[in-house]
């Protein structure tokens, strides 16, 4: 039985692939600042450790023993301060030069997909300039690059929820974001997968219009969209990267770039929109 370290375990995806090692009865070692929120979710790991990713001193030995990394290391929602250099970039080179001292077998790093071709964003430029050190550093790897989660479609429930939903240009660029568990047997696969990268969506493809329906019908309000020109996109996205700082921005300019693109990938999983968003509804969130 191969033995994990995962790093990232607190986080949405973390969390969820934690539990998919926890039901496959895999050994893994759980690596980050709050190990305490493992056990409010219900997890236990072999192990447990401590550290802060972007202080490599905290790190040392952490991969010993360890024959798989599997990082989902990186920032979504800025709150701490840091910038996307130090993290998604940083705390994972940090990561890797342990792995490599401890002669780690492979390491698995869940990037996003088309963020090669989106370097202008500062979120992007961290992970792939990762991406770019992981593919030179002699270890075997796989990147897993997503194309977004359900929880990134949860503000259109909110919008659902007060009434309107805003949506940019007619609608029509489509999507199919996959559920966090869903994802997580994809990160297990890859362990023996001999797949260098994996693209991967979920189950269904829907326009911003469809997923838009699914919410308003999820909380029963008639349905109400708004359509914002292209240009309004443009220009807020112009007056935010001016006027406020990359700390705040960096997610904003993700956000606005892929809701202005086509983001497919290969279907995969089990888990629907709608069954995410009534769970949401349900639970008053």
């Amino acid at each position: 039985m191969k033995k994990i370290l995962l790093a990232g375990s607190t986080g949405y995806l973390g969390n969820h692939i934690a539990k998919a090692l926890q039901q496959r009865s895999w050994f893994f070692r759980s690596i980050g600042r709050s190990p305490e929120r493992l056990q409010q979710n219900g997890i236990k790991a072999n192990e447990v450790l401590q550290a802060e990713l972007t202080d490599r001193d905290s790190l040392r030995e952490c991969c010993k023993g360890i024959d798989v990394v599997i990082s989902t290391v990186g920032i979504t929602r800025q709150k701490d301060g840091l910038t996307y250099i130090e993290v998604d970039y940083q705390a994972n080179m940090n990561l890797l030069k342990e792995a490599i001292k401890s002669g780690v077998k492979k390491f698995i790093y869940v990037s996003a997909l088309n963020a090669d071709k989106l370097r202008d964003l500062k979120i992007c430029d961290a992970k792939e300039m990762f991406v770019e050190k992981l593919q030179n550093s002699g270890i075997e790897y796989c990147i897993v690059r997503p194309n977004g989660f359900f929880s990134d479609m949860s503000e259109f429930l909110t919008m659902a929820k007060r009434g309107r939903i805003y949506l940019f240009g007619k609608g029509e660029l489509r999507v199919n974001p996959i559920h966090g568990e869903d994802l997580a047997w994809v990160c297990l696969d890859a362990i023996e997968s001999s797949d260098k990268e994996i693209e991967i969506g979920g189950p269904e493809t829907l326009t911003h219009n469809e997923i838009a329906s699914i919410a308003f019908d999820v909380v029963g309000n008639e349905p109400k969209i708004s359509h914002i020109p292209e240009w309004v996109r443009v220009t807020i996205l112009k007056l935010v990267r001016l006027l406020t700082g990359s700390k705040f921005y960096g997610p904003v300019e993700f956000f606005m770039t892929v809701m202005a693109m086509d983001m497919l990938a290969p279907e995969y999983g089990k888990h629907t929109l709608k069954e995410y968003f009534t769970l949401l509804n349900n639970s008053g969130i």
